[in-house]
């Protein structure tokens, strides 16, 4: 029975590799003289890849365009032509695309036919709601496009976030196939989930000409939910020239205007990929000639709050103020950064990436003292929008490290600050994964960001503990007290990798994977400070991993006894001193003992040996499987659980 398993499975893949690879005549000879119900078993049934797709040879011929092969399928074999599977296309994963969206969506106007022909559903979508001519219009196959819409295809359906065909057009810059769209009706003045039309798209990524062809068909100058116009989210990415063409077609007045351009420039004062200090001097010059163009209606700045991260700069009021730093670079990237605040708001999600931008040049520069301080800000900025801070917090472990590497002064009180934004991450991060737990779908990239904010706080404590040691003037109790706080909530959350592992087994494993950009050089493992400082703010020492290892039996497994001892020792003493249980048993039966690869391990362990009467009892009882569950005091069953891995009566 398992040969024939084996067999069906290996001419399962042999068939879809024939039919990925387009070999009609190879596939033909192969399912022909089956039963017809186990050809198209073979057919239909779906492989899984190792970039994570997972569909069948139908649908995978359709995808790699081989027309002559979906033409055998369809006219020798019965299958469901609308049958669905998973693929990756331009690394995003499409969950529940047929055959012709597979083919839509690469271009493959021969397959697109022949499917069509076949009865095809010309409006099947996929788990998004994208259908087969959306995925056409993002590829910009006008002809494909046409075919299908010329087919019954509706241009009106919009995918899950109501994103429009007309809108991913707009956005990938496809003139012939917006033209097309409008000219069958598609609606300009839709908006999307958050409030973006297909003028926004077009506008924030720099397409002039579908602008143009836009505002011709009426489309209106609306606002999204973060309060962006197409205006000004054109000008918010630095596209000037969109820019200049919204001014020169709509009826905007001055305050919009001038607004614009203040923000055009503050953009290319800060933007990564168009960064041009002279355009960004003009476009703020010709705000500010703007507002005292008239005399007798003179357009006052309504500046904010000074903030220390910009260096408590106050933007300049008047021309003459503003002519006065034209030559100094740093005013005119601060009072980019303070404009953009002003004329955006704490609440939009764009704030952030120039201020880490800005930052990351001082980095380059060695000027840490400002790089942190705008990382903070932007960190705060984007823990305060509900965004993810992975990236950030990564970011000041690297740079942490690289100061502390260097010599350069690292203030305590910045450490605690990001310290502190990790445990708020990693609580929001835990809320996530109990909703994404409660559906069938849960999210796999909750789980990776988890597992990646768990090992970059380990490299925060790491880091605090490095500065405790090297700089015992740079604090006071105060902070101290709060650094402790942070870690009790810390190890109150029991966060834990996927294979089970908490903050105290990696602070004492080896084996712990750490960043290579610069964070190697401070946070090796194992780590006896860091692992203190968990102990002492409340890490159960007993928490086993999924192969039911004690941070004890991970430790006794240090491959450097002689070189390290002080850290072997020292770990081990704070593991047993706060209660870490020496009989404790994993998934080979091994108590910490057992499990020691060196003679140096087991020597220490022998020397804190406590005999209890209490672990001979629990060990007796799972050593010959007894049944204790309800027979003792449930505050003894967790306790009995640790002494052996045999059923597990709890």
């Amino acid at each position: 029975m398992e040969e024939e398993t084996e067999t069906s499975v290996s001419l399962m893949n042999r068939v879809y590799y024939a039919a990925r690879d387009g070999m009609a005549i190879t596939l033909y000879a192969m399912l022909n003289n089956k039963e017809p119900e186990y050809s198209s078993r073979l057919i239909s049934q779906k492989v899984l890849q190792e970039d994570g797709q997972c569909c069948s040879s139908f649908i995978v011929a359709a995808r790699f365009g081989h027309n002559k092969v979906v033409k055998m399928l369809l006219d020798k074999f019965k299958l469901d032509i609308e049958q669905e599977g998973r693929v990756k296309f331009d690394g995003y994963i499409i969950e529940g695309a047929s055959a012709l969206w597979c083919a839509a969506g690469v271009g493959h106007l021969s397959v697109v036919k022949t499917l069509v022909k076949a009865g095809a559903n010309v409006n099947h979508p996929t788990k998004t709601n994208s259908t087969p001519v959306r995925a056409a219009c993002f590829d910009g196959r006008l002809d494909i496009v046409k075919y299908l819409t010329n087919h019954s295809a509706n241009i009106h359906i919009a995918n899950k976030h109501n994103n429009t065909c007309l809108m991913i057009a707009a956005y990938k810059g496809h003139l012939d196939i917006v033209s097309f769209l409008l000219e069958n009706g598609a609606d300009t003045n839709e908006k999307a989930q958050y409030g973006e039309t297909a003028l926004h798209f077009a506008a924030e990524c720099g397409h002039c000409n579908i602008v143009r062809k836009l505002l011709e068909y009426g489309s209106k100058m609306s606002k999204n939910i973060k309060n962006m116009s197409p205006l000004i989210s054109a000008a918010e990415r630095a596209r000037a020239d969109v820019v200049e063409c919204l001014i020169e077609h709509e009826d905007l007045i001055k305050e919009d205007v001038i607004e614009a351009y203040e923000l055009l420039g503050a953009s290319f004062a800060n933007d990564k990929d168009h960064y041009c200090i002279e355009k960004a001097y003009t476009y703020l010059h010709k705000a500010m000639t703007l507002r005292f163009s008239d005399p007798n209606n003179i357009i006052y700045k309504v500046p904010n709050e000074p903030i220390p991260a910009y260096e408590n700069w106050r933007e300049t009021e008047s021309i003459e103020r503003l002519e006065s730093i034209r030559n100094n670079q740093n005013a005119i990237h601060m009072e980019s950064l303070t404009i953009r605040e002003r004329i955006l708001g704490r609440h939009n999600s764009e704030l952030p990436q120039p201020v880490i931008y800005r930052g990351a040049v001082f980095a380059d520069n060695a000027r840490f003292d400002r790089c942190t301080d705008l990382w903070l800000h932007a960190l705060h900025l984007r823990q305060m929008n509900n965004m993810s801070i992975s990236k950030d917090l990564l970011r000041f472990s690297q740079v942490f490290s690289q100061m502390i590497h260097v010599g350069v002064e690292l203030k305590f009180l910045q450490v605690l600050n990001v310290l502190e934004a990790s445990v708020i991450e990693l609580e929001k991060n835990q809320s996530k994964l109990i909703e994404s737990d409660l559906k069938e779908d849960g999210d796999q990239s909750i789980s990776e960001e988890v597992e990646s904010n768990i090992t970059t706080t380990l490299y925060i404590l790491t880091i605090l503990t490095k500065l405790m040691t090297l700089n015992e003037k740079g604090y006071d109790e105060i902070d101290i007290k709060k650094a402790h706080y942070l870690v009790h909530k810390l190890c109150a959350l029991k966060m834990a990798l996927k294979d089970g592992q908490t903050l105290l087994h990696l602070a004492v494993n080896a084996d712990t994977p750490v960043d290579d950009f610069h964070t190697n050089d401070v946070c090796k493992f194992p780590c006896a400070t860091t692992a203190k400082l968990l102990i002492q703010c409340g890490a159960d020492v007993n928490a086993m991993d999924n192969e039911r290892n004690t941070p004890l039996h991970i430790i006794v497994q240090y491959e450097k006894p002689i070189s390290d001892f002080m850290t072997l020792h020292s770990i081990i003493l704070d593991l047993v001193g706060a209660d870490a249980h020496m009989d404790t048993v994993n998934s080979q039966g091994k108590t910490p003992f057992d499990a020691a690869t060196t003679g140096v391990a087991e020597i220490i362990l022998r020397t804190q040996t406590k005999l209890s009467l209490k672990c001979m009892a629990a060990k007796a009882v799972k050593a010959y499987n007894l049944l204790y569950c309800g027979n003792v005091p449930r505050c003894l069953e967790s306790f009995i659980e640790l002494h052996g891995p045999g059923l597990n009566q709890g």
